[in-house]
C-alpha cells in the first residue's frame, strides 16, 4: 500500500504530518510513501530530504493511506480514492458537520485528536504532544508580549523583580508552562481542580494554589471535569486575587467535549496591572478568558494583553511535525501487525475503535467509552480500616512539654561539672540549629544529605578513638558504642552514594 503526505491546505499551517525521520520508519513497516511538493518547506523540510530516504514526490491524494495535521479541505476529499483510509486531526466532537460530510464519502476517516487517555495509546497521545509544545510556546510568547525581565535581578542601577506567573490548569500544557515560566526565572503559581497534580506542580518548582472544596477529588478520567457552584465560587475569589498580583496569566482550562469554562472575567482583567498579559491557551474552544478573539492578540483599555493564538504548537513547526509524525508512526506500526505494508483495522481494539469517525462510508462516531488509566484509589480500600489519626498536642501541652525540658536542661546544669557545661551548651544548639535544617530539606534531598552526613560520622570516630582506653570503664563502653554506630553510618553512608551514582551511569 502507499501512503501518502498530505501539504496543508488550512492557510498559515505550518506543520507536515512526516518528516524525513519518520518517513523511514514507515518504510521500514513495507510501505510506499509519496509526498505533495512543498509539504514540508514550512517546517524546514525540503523535498530532497525526503526523497533521500525513499519517499516519492506525488500526488498525495492518490494514496491507500491519505496522512495529514489539519482536516484536509472539502476540494482534497473529494479526490480521495475509494477505499482509501484519511487519518488527521478532524476534531469530530466540535465539528458535527464534518462527520456528516465524511459520512458521505466512500472512504475510512480516523480523527487523532480521539486517541484515548490509556497506558497503551500514550505513544499516539497527540494532543498531548501538541500541548507539551503549545504550553512551552505560550511562555514565549507572554515573555515577548511583556517586554520586561522574567527573572529578578540586582543591579548597580537597581533592583528589578521576578515576574509573577499564573497558570490556570495543570495539564500537559500547563505543566509545561510552568517548566517553562520557572527556568527563566519566574515565580510561577498553578491552580488545578484535580488534587493529584499538586506534587508535579512543585516538581517544576512552582507553588500549587488549592481550592478547598468537597468537589476537589483525584480525576477518574485525567481530565479536569465541571465543578459546581461551591468549587467555582472559590474559584472566583481566588482568580479576583491573583489577577491583581500577578503579571502574566496562562489559562489552559478545558472540558473534553464541551466549550471551554470561563475562569478570567472581565473584571478581574480590568484589575490586572497595564503591561500584564493573558495567554487563552483554550482560545479555539471558546476561551478561559471574557476578550479573547480566537488567532488574534487584543489589548485592552487598561493596557491589558489578551493573545488568543490558535496555533501555538504551530510556531514551532519543526519539533511539532516531528511529535506528529512520531505520533502517526505509532499508529501506523499498531495497525500494520505483519509489517508487511498493509493497513489493518481491528475493529475490536479500543484504540482504533475510537478513533474511527467513518468507516467505510458510514458513520462510526460518537464512540463507545473506554475505561482509562487514570484511575482513582481502588474501592476495596475504603473497605480497610483507616490509619489512626495522629495524636496532636494542645496548645497547653506543648508550652507544659517546653517547661518541663527546659526544668530539666537547668536542673542538668545545675548539677553537672563545670567542665561539661560548654559540651552540654553546644550540644543543645546542635539540636536545635540540626532541627531546623533538616526540617527544611525537601524529602528528595534526604539521601544525598544521608552521604554527606559521613563527615560528621568520621569526626565521632576520630573523638572516640581519642577517648577510648583512657578514662575509666564506663568512657571505654560508650566509645566502643560511639566507633561502631558511626562506622555503620560511615559505611551505610557510602553504600548509598554509590548506589545512588549507579543510577546515573552508563553500563
Amino acid at each position: 500500500m502507499i501512503v501518502g503526505v498530505l501539504k496543508e491546505a488550512r492557510p498559515g499551517e505550518k506543520r507536515v504530518s512526516a518528516t524525513p525521520a519518520t518517513i523511514g520508519r514507515i518504510c521500514k513497516l513495507g510501505y510506499d510513501v509519496v509526498v505533495d511538493p512543498g509539504a514540508g518547506l514550512a517546517s524546514s523540510f525540503a523535498d530532497s530530504a525526503y526523497e533521500s530516504v525513499g519517499a516519492s514526490i506525488g500526488d498525495a491524494l492518490s494514496a491507500d493511506v491519505v496522512l495529514g495535521v489539519n482536516a484536509p479541505s472539502p476540494a482534497q476529499l473529494d479526490r480521495v480514492g475509494p477505499g482509501a483510509t484519511v487519518i488527521a486531526l478532524f476534531a469530530p466532537a466540535f465539528d458535527p458537520a464534518m462527520v456528516e460530510d465524511l459520512a458521505r464519502r466512500p472512504f475510512t476517516a480516523l480523527s487523532m485528536d480521539a486517541v484515548p487517555r490509556i497506558s497503551r495509546a500514550q505513544s499516539m497521545d497527540v494532543l498531548s504532544s501538541m500541548a507539551n509544545i503549545a504550553g512551552y510556546r505560550a511562555v514565549v510568547e507572554a515573555a515577548h508580549e511583556f517586554g520586561r525581565f522574567f527573572t529578578g535581578q540586582v543591579t548597580a542601577a537597581g533592583k528589578v523583580p521576578p515576574a509573577k506567573v499564573l497558570v490556570a490548569g495543570a495539564g500537559v500544557a500547563g505543566l509545561a508552562a510552568i517548566g517553562a515560566a520557572g527556568s527563566l526565572g519566574a515565580i510561577v503559581r498553578a491552580t488545578d481542580p484535580r488534587p493529584e497534580v499538586a506534587d508535579q506542580v512543585r516538581s517544576l518548582g512552582g507553588e500549587y494554589l488549592s481550592i478547598e472544596s468537597a468537589e476537589a477529588e483525584v480525576s477518574a478520567t485525567g481530565y479536569a471535569k465541571e465543578m459546581g457552584d461551591e468549587y467555582k465560587a472559590r474559584e472566583v475569589e481566588l482568580y479576583t486575587a491573583q489577577c491583581r498580583e500577578v503579571d502574566i496569566v496562562i489559562t489552559t482550562a478545558l472540558i473534553p467535549g464541551r466549550p471551554a469554562p470561563t475562569l478570567i472575567t472581565a473584571e478581574m482583567v480590568a484589575a490586572m496591572t497595564p503591561g500584564s498579559v493573558i495567554v487563552d491557551m483554550a482560545a479555539a474552544n471558546g476561551g478561559n478568558v471574557v476578550g479573547t478573539v480566537p488567532g488574534e492578540k487584543v489589548v485592552t483599555d487598561n493596557g491589558v494583553t489578551i493573545i488568543g493564538y490558535t496555533d501555538l504548537a504551530g510556531r514551532l513547526p519543526t519539533q511539532a511535525s516531528q511529535l506528529y509524525g512520531t505520533n502517526l508512526v505509532n499508529l501506523l506500526k499498531l495497525m500494520t501487525p505483519d509489517e508487511d505494508g498493509r493497513l489493518v483495522l481491528d475493529w475490536d481494539d479500543p484504540v482504533q475503535r475510537s478513533i474511527t469517525v467513518v468507516r467505510d462510508g458510514e458513520s462510526a462516531w460518537p464512540p463507545p467509552p473506554v475505561q482509562v488509566s487514570a484511575t482513582p484509589a481502588p474501592a476495596a480500600a475504603a473497605t480497610q480500616p483507616a490509619p489512626p489519626e495522629k495524636v496532636r498536642m494542645t496548645q497547653a501541652q506543648r508550652f507544659g512539654a517546653v517547661a518541663l525540658g527546659a526544668l530539666a536542661l537547668f536542673l542538668a546544669a545545675g548539677f553537672a561539672p563545670a567542665a561539661l557545661l560548654p559540651h552540654l551548651t553546644v550540644f543543645v544548639l546542635a539540636i536545635v540549629i540540626g532541627y531546623y535544617v533538616i526540617g527544611h530539606v525537601h524529602h528528595a534531598l534526604h539521601t544525598p544529605l544521608m552521604s554527606v552526613t559521613n563527615a560528621i560520622s568520621g569526626i565521632i570516630v576520630v573523638g572516640a578513638l581519642l577517648q577510648i582506653g583512657h578514662s575509666g570503664t564506663a568512657v571505654t563502653v560508650l566509645s566502643f558504642a560511639a566507633i561502631l554506630l558511626a562506622g555503620i553510618n560511615v559505611f551505610g553512608g557510602f553504600a548509598v552514594t554509590r548506589r545512588m551514582l549507579g543510577m546515573f551511569s552508563r553500563s
